[in-house]
C-alpha cells in the first residue's frame, strides 16, 4: 500500500471526510471575515488592445480557441470507447462531461468579455467559469470519496453555489456596492479541496502527479494575469500576458485529459478501487 495511504487509513473515513468539509466551511467564514470588496475599473485595461479586421482585442478573444478545442477533445474522449471503459458508470463520467462542456462555455463566455471588456460582459465570462472549476472538484469527490453522492449531490450544489458567487457579485457591483468575496471562494475552493482530497482518499483515475502539473499550469497562468503589461513590453508587444494567461489556462485542463487518457492505460490491479 503505497505510504500516503497508510497515513490516511489510521483516520476513518467520516473524519477525513469531516476535514475536507471543515477546511470548506474554514474558507468560506474566511471569506466572509474579509470585509467585501468590488472589482477595480482598471482590471479590464488589458496591456494588448490591438484591433485586427474590425475585431477588438484580437488575441485576448481568439486565444480562449484553447479551451474549445481542450472542452471538444474532452467530451469526444469520455463519450467514446476508451473514457466509456475507464468511467463505466453515469456517476462517473458525469462530473468530466460538465468539466469539459463547461471549458466551451468559458470558451464562448471569454472570448465575448474580450470583445467590450466591462463588468457587464465579465459576469458571463466568470459564469462560465465556475462550470468547469466547480465539475472538477465534484470528479475527485466522486473518485476518491463517493460516486453517486459526489455525481447526483456536490456536482449540482457546486454549480449553484458557482453561480450564486458571481450573481451576488455582478448584482452587488449593480447597486453600486461590489463585493466578490464569494467569487474568489468560488475560485479557492478547488485549490485548497483537490489537493486535500488527494491526500486523503485514494483513487482510481485521478492521480496526484497530474494534479500537480495542473496546479503549476495554472500558477503560471496567474502571474503572467498579473503581469500582462510587463510581458507584453519584455516581449516587444507581440504576445501579452492575459493572452498567455488563456493559453497556459488552457495547458492546465489539458492535464486533466491527460491524466484520463493516461489511467486508460494502467494495468487493471494498479487502480485502486473507489472506496464507497
Amino acid at each position: 500500500m503505497p505510504r500516503r495511504a497508510v497515513r490516511s487509513a489510521r483516520l476513518t473515513f467520516r473524519a477525513r471526510v469531516g476535514i475536507v468539509l471543515a477546511v470548506a466551511l474554514a474558507a468560506a467564514g474566511a471569506a466572509l471575515w474579509v470585509p467585501p470588496f468590488a472589482q477595480d475599473p482598471a482590471y479590464h485595461a488589458f496591456a494588448d488592445r490591438r484591433a485586427v479586421l474590425g475585431i477588438p482585442n484580437l488575441a485576448d478573444v481568439v486565444s480562449n480557441a484553447a479551451f474549445l478545442v481542450v472542452g471538444a477533445l474532452g467530451l469526444a474522449f469520455v463519450s467514446g470507447r476508451r473514457g466509456r471503459a475507464l468511467l463505466a458508470e453515469l456517476p462517473q463520467r458525469l462530473p468530466y462531461l460538465a468539466f469539459f462542456a463547461g471549458l466551451l462555455l468559458t470558451a464562448a463566455g471569454s472570448a465575448w468579455y474580450h470583445l467590450g471588456p466591462s463588468n457587464g460582459t465579465l459576469v458571463w465570462d466568470r459564469l462560465a467559469l465556475t462550470a468547469p472549476l466547480m465539475a472538477l472538484t465534484a470528479a475527485f469527490v466522486t473518485d476518491r470519496i463517493h460516486g453517486r453522492i459526489g455525481a447526483f449531490v456536490v456536482l449540482p450544489l457546486l454549480l449553484v453555489l458557482g453561480s450564486v458567487g458571481v450573481l451576488h457579485w455582478h448584482f452587488s457591483e449593480t447597486a453600486g456596492q461590489g463585493d466578490l468575496r464569494g467569487y474568489i471562494l468560488v475560485q479557492a475552493l478547488p485549490l485548497l479541496a483537490i489537493p486535500l482530497i488527494c491526500l486523503l482518499f485514494p483513487g482510481r483515475h485521478t492521480r496526484g502527479g497530474y494534479v500537480l502539473a495542473m496546479f503549476l499550469w495554472y500558477t503560471a497562468a496567474r502571474l503572467c494575469e498579473v503581469f500582462d503589461r510587463e510581458i507584453f513590453g519584455a516581449l516587444g508587444g507581440l504576445v501579452s500576458g492575459h493572452t498567455l494567461k488563456h493559453l497556459l489556462a488552457a495547458g492546465a485542463t489539458v492535464m486533466v485529459l491527460a491524466m484520463l487518457r493516461a489511467a486508460t492505460r494502467a494495468p487493471a490491479a494498479q487502480a485502486a478501487p473507489q472506496t464507497r
